[in-house]
């Protein structure tokens, strides 16, 4: 079996993910919970899928905007639901309210989600699950390997060999910053 980086460069829908966002840093709130909420829906489904859909999510949802969706009732979860253009499954939609009620309370403690990450950082990845389950609905190991190693936490996203390993590295991840027995 091919690896991502054999498979993806060339690839209409793969090829411009693994070369500008897979295991690349995110900041913002949004974008973290945007692949938080895109992870949660890959669940069961592939993510070429997900990444067809991608735009419509960030239009379904708002740009992604935490306290928007934190605010969602039955209205805006019926709209939800009758989106063709998304993942139509109550469990997951519920999953992205509820997990953006929970945002509000992290970034009232700590700030923001990034710097929720960062002060857990760095955890193996079974105490990431841990913690991941233990704070957001909808979040079991998979779902939160993939999302740590999409957005910097977790290594793994890109064989040494490939380029954009050293793109991503000059930026500095968080995962090059633990030492490599804490990840």
């Amino acid at each position: 079996m091919s690896s991502y980086c054999e498979m993806a460069p060339g690839h209409q829908w793969h090829g411009p993910y693994h070369e500008n966002e897979y295991g690349f840093p995110l900041g913002a709130d949004h974008l973290l919970f945007e692949r938080l909420v895109l992870e949660i829906n890959q669940a069961g489904l592939s993510w070429l899928t997900i990444l067809k859909k991608k735009d419509n999510f960030r239009s379904a949802f708002e740009g992604f905007d935490i306290n928007r969706i934190a605010g969602y009732g039955e209205t805006e979860r019926q709209r939800l639901l009758a989106d063709a253009g998304i993942i139509r499954n109550r469990l997951k939609i519920d999953a992205a309210i509820e997990n953006a009620r929970r945002l509000v309370k992290i970034r009232h403690e700590f700030g923001s989600f990034g710097s929720w990450l960062e002060f857990h950082h760095p955890l193996p990845k079974p105490e990431w699950v841990k913690l991941f389950k233990w704070t957001f609905c909808f979040t079991g190991g998979e779902i939160t390997g993939e999302f740590l190693m999409s957005t910097g936490y977790l290594p793994g996203a890109h064989q040494q060999s490939c380029p954009v390993y050293d793109k991503i590295l000059r930026l500095d991840p968080p995962w090059a910053q633990a030492p490599a027995d804490d990840i």
